[in-house]
């Protein structure tokens, strides 16, 4: 039988559960727009690196960024990581299915990421805007573009920081010829989520960029505590109010509950319904309409006479263009050059800077009930509900992978030549990490949403989600920037509800 302490009084205003981009963008607002408030963050995983939230790809020693990425790859490898050996998913995550208790049926590359500053500390940076029917149509232009702004950012985001790479003018050139885009489809520079320097060295954004001031302990203050090895096991709440939060730490077995008014729960898309169903707090779409992107990919090489035509000098960067979504084809496409790609590329070693191309195509899938996360009261490697991912395409969604292999092929055919014989092929579903819809936000409270406009779950006063699993709409594009937009909007929202 577990030990449970409980802290009496009114300790905290606001739990955050979870540190990635999102949560920490409901740190960031409050600390910025209710510096009083006092707020604690809670992270299962590990403390990667001393500015809280870093992306490991800006640790210049390889074996440090080796390290926190293999700390990163669940409860095994970051409390016992002398133990633990690098898993088959991308560095800096780990497989659902590597838990021996986890069914997964439909999902095989489902994956997650534990540590402080969550998938933040390892992604793309990839931070395109929703188009088209993308974008949440309940919710207020103006107030949603200004949301975006803010997210912009709280992200560092740019569309300039790798305009003078090698051969990126020329590849979309090429891509413009064949796809012929204009207005806001048009082909051009991936947003992305960096600081360039004067050197021409870049900073990746971690979730740090978004914690700012609150990212180092030396200038936090008193009104913001971080923990991390620290595990949410349950929401507190009475009579359809939140009373707090019962933790874990993982260090020590040790449990207590901490007392707040509002808790927010930004565990990702599949572990923040896992906790309010832990908690209890099960509205009928809890963990469905659960969506993925599928994602289509292949590689080519430039032409021997642009490569040869072009002075390349000593380029460190790599540029990355973008192919946006459109209702007529519905995916996006993100055109990587040499290390910006997310696939193995050329073994040689003569190969030249921006001349080899990864291309990878998101494709949007309906938004169907049945695909879901369910959980049931056997233990994962955490002691939380265990997880089963029921996941399927349409007929539509195959269509569509069809279509945006017709259009990789294009696309591979006016950049160049293809790596190899093999045609664009489909990596298995989840491989995206793009997962959604899972704790969905609507309109209002018909039973196809988890919560409101505001982000507040339905029923629950002082309960908010975040991430991409409140993302209620069928998308290709990166959802991380929608993400963090939709947190700035409910953050504000608790700013009103406590002053």
């Amino acid at each position: 039988m577990k030990t449970v302490s409980v802290m009496h009084g009114q300790p905290y205003d606001v739990v955050i559960v979870g540190s990635g981009p999102s949560g920490a963008t409901y740190a960031r607002i409050l600390h910025e727009e209710a510096p009083q408030l006092r707020v604690l963050m809670v992270e299962a995983g590990p403390l990667l690196s001393e500015q809280a939230g870093l992306h490991v790809k800006n640790l210049a020693d390889p074996q440090a960024r080796a390290a926190a990425q293999l700390a990163s790859q669940g409860p095994v490898t970051s409390l016992s990581p002398e133990s633990a050996t690098p898993g088959p998913g991308r560095p800096g995550t780990f497989l659902l299915r590597r838990d021996e208790f986890a069914p997964n049926a439909g999902m095989p590359a489902a994956a997650m990421s534990s540590n402080v500053g969550g998938m933040g500390a390892h992604w793309t940076c990839a931070c395109p805007r929703p188009g088209a029917s993308e974008r949440i149509t309940f919710l207020d232009d103006d107030l949603l573009d200004a949301a975006f702004l803010e997210a912009e950012r709280l992200l560092s985001v740019t569309s300039e920081a790798f305009e003078d790479a090698p051969f990126a003018a020329e590849v979309r050139r090429r891509l413009d010829g064949e796809f012929q885009r204009r207005g806001p489809a048009a082909i051009q520079p991936m947003p992305l989520a960096v600081q360039k320097h004067p050197d021409g060295t870049v900073t990746w954004s971690g979730t740090d960029v978004v914690l700012g001031p609150l990212g180092a302990a030396e200038t936090r203050g008193d009104r913001f505590e971080l923990r991390d090895h620290t595990l949410c096991q349950r929401v507190v709440h009475d009579d359809g109010h939140v009373t707090g939060a019962e933790l874990k730490d993982l260090t020590t077995g040790a449990v207590s509950i901490v007392n707040a008014p509002v808790v927010v729960v930004a565990a990702d898309a599949l572990r923040t319904p896992q906790l309010l169903f832990a908690s209890g707090i099960r509205p009928r779409a809890l963990g469905r309409y659960l969506n993925d992107q599928p994602q289509v990919i292949s590689a080519v090489r430039l032409p021997p006479d642009v490569v040869e035509a072009t002075t390349v000098g000593a380029a460190r960067n790599s540029g990355v263009s973008w192919v946006p979504y459109t209702d007529e084809e519905p995916f996006h496409g993100q055109v990587m050059q040499l290390d910006a790609s997310p696939i193995p590329l050329a073994e040689d070693d003569n190969v030249v800077p921006g001349s080899i191309i990864g291309l990878g195509w998101f494709c949007a899938t309906e938004t169907v009930e049945e695909n879901r996360v369910e959980f049931d009261e056997n233990p994962d490697h955490y002691g939380m509900p265990r997880m089963s991912i029921h996941y399927n395409l349409t007929w539509k969604d195959l269509r569509v992978i069809d279509e945006a292999k017709e259009a990789v092929t294009r696309a591979g055919k006016a950049l160049g030549t293809f790596l190899d014989d093999r045609p664009p092929f489909l990596l298995p579903a989840g491989s995206s990490l793009h997962y959604q819809g899972s704790v969905r936000m609507g309109q209002h409270d018909d039973g196809r949403s988890v919560c409101g406009p505001d982000s507040q779950v339905w029923g629950t006063a002082g309960l908010y989600v975040a991430g991409n699993g409140v993302i209620p709409t069928s998308t290709a594009c990166n959802p991380t920037l929608t993400s963090v937009a939709l947190a700035v909007l409910g953050a504000r929202s608790i700013v009103d509800r406590i002053q």
